[in-house]
């Protein structure tokens, strides 16, 4: 991966040379990707006789507990349900790695914490625009997922290190944050590595069940809602779904019910920019993903007007206004991105 790779590699590696406190952080509602690299790092870094927790600003989808059900050996413990117990190993924490985010802002209320922590921090991401506030920046933005980044990391640190567990989670982490391999960022790197990981005999048709169908009643009716209030707005090749907090309340919504959904918008023949809004009346929020197809970015877009950013083509964002006045909002900037959106 280059020179630069290489040399924070070597820094890393003399940082590593002996047991030490290590802290892994995700960004606040970890995906796929941000919770199978913690775990995948976590372990290799057990192997190797560090004392390793992850510590995630906040739950995490019920689709995705069994990667930490089934690494019980790894301490994983949710900020937002304790506090001071994620406050007193932060204190005693020499290594702090943080995992597919590069602002602090994404680390939710652990940010000041982390801001104000003395102890060295290792960014492992792909996102765009980097902060300054890592010693050694593992940060790729072309490459498809931060899975792919640990996987170059722990194995350009030894050779032999994988093993089933680390190898299920570093699939489960690419296989997500690819679309099941089929965004454009998916390269042929990426199918190599995944032939990697599948010689060690993870079962790659359980991991995709335990992720995509597991639906419960409750998401499957929001789904079916969110399609229904799907809106085409042709004359821009776009889709846009709304979701108001009555809408989610009455299918008791849970964490990560949502997650997806704005791609069926993507999936339909000619559309190139796909929305979702989404009412959090607990935080005072509406939030927004936004993903397109071809040269059209929407991290430029959600950066631009809705706080947000994320890659080209998958991005995040929110507004404080309401959800209609969110909605006038886009619908008023979206006429600016016709040539874009339909000469594509």
């Amino acid at each position: 991966m280059g020179e630069a790779f290489q040399k924070s590699i070597e820094l890393l590696s003399n940082k590593l040379n002996t047991p030490k406190n290590i802290s892994i952080i995700p960004h606040k509602d970890p995906d796929g990707d941000a919770l199978g690299s913690c775990m995948g790092l976590a372990l290799f870094l057990q192997n190797k006789n560090h004392n390793v927790s992850i510590i995630s600003p906040n739950d995490f989808p019920d689709f995705l507990a069994w990667i930490a059900k089934d690494n019980k050996s790894i301490s994983l413990i949710k900020y937002n349900e304790k506090p001071k117990e994620a406050e007193e190993i932060l204190r005693k924490t020499d290594l702090i790695f943080t995992l597919d985010f590069n602002s602090l802002g994404r680390a939710g209320d652990l940010k000041e914490i982390l801001k104000e922590s003395t102890a060295s921090k290792i960014m492992i991401d792909h996102h765009e625009s980097p902060d300054d506030y890592a010693e050694i920046m593992f940060s790729y933005p072309k490459i498809a997922s931060t899975c792919e980044i640990v996987y170059d990391v722990i194995t350009s640190l030894e050779a032999k290190c994988l093993t089933k567990n680390i190898a299920t989670c570093l699939y489960a982490g690419i296989m997500t944050d690819t679309g099941s391999f089929r965004f454009e960022a998916t390269t042929s790197k990426t199918h190599k590595i995944v032939a990697t990981l599948k010689e060690f005999d993870i079962e790659s048709h359980k991991i995709h069940q335990r992720i995509f169908d597991s639906f419960t009643v409750g998401r499957m009716k929001l789904l079916g809602k969110a399609l229904s209030n799907m809106q085409y707005l042709n004359e821009y090749n776009t889709t846009l779904i709304t979701l108001t907090q009555e809408e989610l309340d009455s299918t008791n919504f849970q964490k990560g019910y949502t997650e997806g959904f704005v791609n069926y918008g993507l999936s339909l023949k000619g559309i190139k920019f796909a929305v979702i809004m989404i009412e959090n009346k607990k935080e005072g929020i509406i939030k927004i993903s936004f993903r397109s197809k071809g040269e059209f970015s929407v991290d430029v877009f959600a950066k631009t007007y809705f706080n947000g950013g994320g890659h080209k083509n998958a991005a995040g964002g929110s507004s404080k206004e309401t959800l209609k006045e969110t909605e006038k909002k886009f619908k008023e900037v979206l006429p600016l991105y016709k040539k874009q959106l339909c000469t594509q």
